[in-house]
C-alpha cells in the first residue's frame, strides 16, 4: 500500500476505487442513447441497494422511489459507490448511507448542480432516520427544485 493510501479508510478506498469506476463507465455511455443510459443507471442503482442493508436499503429504496416520483427525468446512477441521481450527466442528488462510512446518520445531499441556493447560507444535506410523509414531502420539495 502506497504511504498516501494509508491516510484513508478502507471505505474511503472502496468509495475512491468506485468513482474511478463510474468515471470509466461515464466514457462508455457518452456514445449510448439516453435509454440505454438509464437502463444502465437503474441497473447500477440497484446494485449499490443489494450493497445495503436494514434502514440504509429501505431508506435508499425509500428515495429512489420519490425522485422517480418527483422528478423522472433525472438519471439513476452511483456516486462514489451510492445511490445517486443526475441531471446532464452531472450528479445532483444522493444518498450516503450510515453503514458506508459508519455514521450515526444517512444523508440526503445535493450537488452545487442542484442549485439550491437561498441567500448566503442553505442546507445541501439532509440527516434521514426515516421517510415518513412529512420528510417525503419535505424531501419532494427540495428535489422540485433541484431538478427544475
Amino acid at each position: 500500500m502506497a504511504d498516501n493510501e494509508k491516510n484513508f479508510t478502507a471505505e474511503e478506498r472502496e468509495a475512491m476505487k468506485a468513482a474511478a469506476a463510474e468515471k470509466k463507465t461515464a466514457r462508455s455511455r457518452a456514445k449510448k442513447t439516453p435509454e440505454e443510459v438509464r437502463a444502465e443507471g437503474e441497473a447500477d442503482l440497484r446494485a449499490a441497494f443489494e450493497k445495503l442493508s436494514g434502514d440504509d436499503r429501505t431508506i435508499a429504496e425509500g428515495l429512489h422511489a420519490l425522485v422517480t416520483e418527483v422528478a423522472p427525468h433525472l438519471v439513476p446512477r452511483t456516486y462514489y459507490g451510492m445511490p445517486a441521481w443526475g441531471k446532464d450527466g452531472k450528479v445532483l442528488c444522493f444518498f450516503q448511507p450510515a453503514g458506508k462510512f459508519k455514521t450515526r446518520y444517512g444523508t440526503f445531499g445535493f450537488e452545487q448542480p442542484a442549485q439550491l441556493d437561498d441567500g448566503t447560507l442553505w442546507p445541501v444535506a439532509y440527516a434521514v432516520l426515516e421517510l415518513d410523509d412529512a420528510n417525503c414531502a419535505f424531501l419532494a420539495e427540495r428535489i422540485r427544485l433541484a431538478a427544475a
